[in-house]
């Protein structure tokens, strides 16, 4: 499989380049700064140079024409203010559904967030990037593609433990960025993951069995 990884120099990003080529698949990692591109070579991935927040749909699919399946694990970070969560969050996930169209590639999967809703009231940064969370799953199941969405808990950068807890909604968790990882990795290997939006914390069931159990 050829997949495209946008937020490619990210941690979850670098994490499931690895684990993909591992498994002998083709990574394309999105990134904005051509100086991360030894670090995403390292991780056994194929830097593709371009800043989804300046681009236009058609220029994104000629760079990823080749991919089956494309993943969103970018995000506009801890720190930033309400209006990149609107122009990344959002906007760059928005951007990428238009060029997986484009480019043929009709998996996509979405690392998105728990509770994720785009009618979440307050106007809090907080509560800009549940909405643009929200909004961007709602326009992905929406979109004809072959989607998955997957909402982990709080993210920590713990050693993986390979055991989690999955469904519709869970109670609030923390997971580690690795588990995440594993858990999108699985999801583009396993077709009864097509249509499905889950919640994901660290619980106490193996990922593979977690994921059959879902419906």
């Amino acid at each position: 499989m050829i997949v495209a990884i946008a937020g490619g120099h990210g941690k979850i990003g670098l994490l499931l380049t690895t684990l993909l080529a591992e498994r002998g698949d083709r990574v394309l990692s999105i990134i904005r700064d051509p100086d991360q591109s030894d670090h995403i070579a390292s991780a056994g991935g194929e830097a593709v140079v371009i800043d989804l927040e300046n681009a236009d749909a058609q220029e994104l699919a000629r760079e990823i024409m080749d991919a089956d399946a494309v993943v969103f694990a970018a995000g506009a970070g801890p720190g930033s203010g309400a209006g990149r969560k609107e122009t990344m969050d959002y906007g760059g996930a928005v951007l990428l559904m238009e060029a997986a169209r484009l480019a043929n590639a009709t998996r996509y999967v979405m690392v998105s967030a728990m509770s994720a809703n785009a009618d979440r009231g307050g106007e809090e940064v907080f509560d800009v990037y549940i909405r643009a969370k929200g909004r961007a799953d709602d326009e992905l199941a929406e979109s004809g593609l072959e989607y998955t969405i997957v909402r982990p808990g709080g993210l920590t950068d713990d050693e993986p433990k390979g055991q989690v807890t999955i469904a519709p909604e869970v109670e609030r968790g923390e997971i580690p960025r690795a588990d995440v990882a594993a858990i999108v990795a699985a999801c583009l290997a396993d077709p009864g993951t097509i249509g499905r939006t889950f919640e994901v914390v660290t619980g106490s069931d193996q990922i593979e069995a977690a994921l059959s159990n879902l419906g």
